[in-house]
């Protein structure tokens, strides 16, 4: 019940803002008379200006006890004046409300201030920009500013209310001058016309605005994930706003182009025309309430980018990657462009030749779908109810070598040791095993796409189901085992020399305890410090252990922390022994999994490594940089003196320290 109160309560309270803004702005651009102030359908229509600002403040008061209740979780907490207080004391969002409240009772003021003296231009500006301000503060509670509270996140959205301001909150000033019309003189028709071509020709760029901010905004809250518009609440009612704002461009042009001319032709006409806007621009004005309320649940609805699609229910999904290479899918793609660019060419076509409404609605449209028809088929491919599933199991080291044990004893015999697909399959007409080391799959196979093959198999092959043997815990950890393997071929670019401002792959993030008494995680040193992560053997290691002693002082005075992970169980006595030479943390908890992970990247270009069960370096050392991205490598056994030349590893040190602030790896899960 709450959320059907707060869902009104905020659309009405938007409602009102934006025609008060909206009407404003507009009295204000036509008055260049202050005669026209005094005009009796200005007056009628400023009668309604105070309960509107009086709506907005009763609105944001509504708004303010809903988020109470919702926040809370108590329901009751919503007509609670003390929870209120603390809601606005303790939170962000309530700071927000507060401003926005104080805003509203200057603009109520405002409002009831302008009615007791005599109207000019400027009243209705200052108004306007009263009303204006409500609406910008609102925008600090979308979720444009959720996730980073910044000028470039939040202008757009803000821009685009404004927008939405001009264009809606003119309408019923728009409904005003019609009505008015009908009792006036020929110079009052000549005068209204021209207001009301004035607000066509502002509505005209204003829409365009509109619904270029409104892509931004959409494009931020879905990011690369499209396909969660025709499987999610928010993407269904994206979809149903944009449907009706279609319909309202329509009714729009017809009448700019349709009626509008013929509003100042002959008398004989006024009343039949101004009976036709009337119902039109009704009709709009009633259709924009509806999207604005859509918008005011739309607002307040998951985002498509968080949504988890649990089960995709369409067999197939488009994906251009997967396709693009196959044959003639290009060619059929281009076509299709070119018949749909042909299509809404058709539009201007009947629009100038004047055929009849039928051939205008059914030529383009035909072309239309003749065009999706050519041009979608070639970049179906198959999909499962899985296939947008993402990991429930974060990508960490545990879950990696978590994946490597499982992958050992469940898939070794056919992919190989090393993924290659090397496994012997006696039946010639059954298809090899897949290269999970070198080809690309992540264009193609979604991590859903995977995890529905380890659950059910693929038929065709030998590969079984695992739903019976494996939990669900342990298929996403084989899965992030695998994104690894793929990482890790793909860390054999990396070198013991960086590549300026070029960042591409994460560090395994990992858990570890130290001799030192330290603990933690990967991540608290970002923003902070680099890490030199040091994967040793003993007593192999010894040589470098008391060189990087030597200058560890050094090292930590270039903001990066040194540490030490054995390849292989250290004894008491070993421990003892490493602990005697080195002064920077030796990881004691976590050492396996760390192990397990960073030796899947340990491969150089000179060395692919690739047969048998490869070969595993008894010293490794890796560059993490201060935003999480694995920088460099050195593998002393392939890659020579590298990083004992301490002047070499200090100046890449130095060079990560100067690159300025880079976004860290997105997310915590394979993709």
């Amino acid at each position: 019940m709450i959320e059907i109160i707060a869902a009104l309560t905020r659309g009405s309270q938007l409602a009102a803002n934006l025609i008060l803004f909206g009407s404003c702005f507009f009295l204000a651009l036509i008055g260049q008379h202050n005669a026209l102030f005094q005009a009796s359908w200005v007056i009628r229509m400023e009668r309604y200006l105070p309960w509107l600002a009086g709506l907005v403040l009763l609105g944001l008061f509504g708004v303010l006890a809903t988020t109470t209740g919702e926040a809370t979780g108590i329901a009751s907490n919503a007509w609670n004046p003390g929870e209120w207080i603390e809601i606005i004391q303790q939170t962000q969002i309530g700071h927000i409300l507060l401003a926005r409240i104080v805003l509203a009772v200057l603009l109520l003021i405002a409002v009831l201030t302008m009615r007791r003296v005599s109207r000019k231009r400027w009243h209705y500006f200052l108004c306007a920009l009263l009303a204006s301000l409500p609406l910008i503060a609102g925008t600090l509670m979308s979720h444009s500013s959720a996730d980073e509270m910044s000028f470039i996140a939040v202008a757009p959205y803000a821009l685009h209310i404004l927008l939405a301001g001009v264009w809606f909150g003119a309408l019923p000033a728009f409904l005003y001058i019609i009505v008015s019309n009908s009792k006036g003189s020929d110079n009052t028709t000549n005068s209204h016309a021209a207001y009301l071509k004035l607000f066509s020709t502002i509505a005209l760029p204003a829409m365009i605005l509109l619904a270029v901010t409104g892509l931004i905004v959409t494009d931020r809250l879905v990011e690369t994930f499209y396909h969660t518009l025709v499987s999610s609440t928010y993407g269904w009612l994206l979809i149903t706003k944009l449907i009706i704002l279609s319909v309202i461009l329509i009714i729009a042009s017809q009448v700019r182009f349709k009626w509008l001319p013929r509003f100042s032709q002959a008398a004989c006409q006024q009343y039949e025309t101004a009976s036709h806007l009337k119902k039109w621009v009704g009709i709009e004005f009633y259709l924009a309430l509806l999207l604005v309320f859509i918008a005011t649940i739309l607002a307040n609805t998951l985002p498509a980018k968080h949504t988890m699609i649990e089960n995709w229910p369409y067999p197939f999904r488009f994906s251009i990657d997967a396709t693009w290479e196959q044959p003639n899918v290009q060619q059929m793609v281009w076509l299709g462009a070119a018949l749909f660019v042909i299509a809404l060419s058709t539009i201007w076509l009947g629009i100038r030749n004047n055929w009849n409404k039928m051939k205008k609605i059914l030529v383009p449209v035909m072309l239309s779908i003749s065009s999706m028809a050519i041009a979608l088929p070639p970049l179906a491919i198959e999909a499962y109810p899985e296939t947008y599933l993402k990991p429930t199991v974060p990508f960490d080291a545990v879950s990696i070598s978590n994946g490597l044990q499982l992958f050992t004893a469940q898939c070794v015999n056919c992919h190989g040791p090393q993924g290659k697909g090397t496994g012997v399959i006696p039946d010639p007409d059954t298809k090899d095993p897949t290269d999970l080391l070198t080809e690309p799959h992540t264009a193609k196979y979604t991590v859903g796409n995977v995890f529905h093959w380890l659950s059910h198999g693929i038929s065709g092959t030998t590969m079984p189901g695992f739903s019976a043997m494996l939990s669900e815990e342990d298929r996403w950890d084989l899965i992030n085992f695998l994104h690894a393997l793929s990482r890790g071929f793909d860390a054999r670019l990396l070198g013991s020399m960086i590549v300026p401002e070029m960042p591409a792959i994460a560090s395994p993030v990992f858990n570890y305890a130290a001799t030192d008494g330290s603990s933690g995680n990967l991540k608290d040193f970002r923003l902070q410090k680099n890490v030199l992560l040091v994967l040793f053997s003993w007593p192999r290691s010894k040589e470098r252990f008391f060189q990087l002693a030597a200058v560890y002082d050094k090292i930590k005075a270039l903001d990066t922390e040194i540490l030490a992970v054995p390849n292989h169980a250290l004894s008491a006595e070993e421990l003892q022994q490493v602990m005697s030479i080195v002064p920077f943390p030796v990881v004691t908890e976590g050492w396996s999994e760390i192990k397990d992970s960073y030796w899947l990247y340990r491969r150089v270009r000179t060395v692919p490594d690739l047969s048998g069960k490869g070969m595993f370096p008894g010293h490794m050392e890796f560059i993490t940089d201060r935003f999480g991205y694995l920088r460099a490598r050195w593998v002393a056994q392939f890659e020579g003196f590298g990083w004992q030349n301490i002047g070499a590893l200090t100046s890449q040190l130095t060079q990560l320290n100067q690159e300025g602030e880079i976004m860290p790896p997105p997310g915590e899960h394979a993709h």
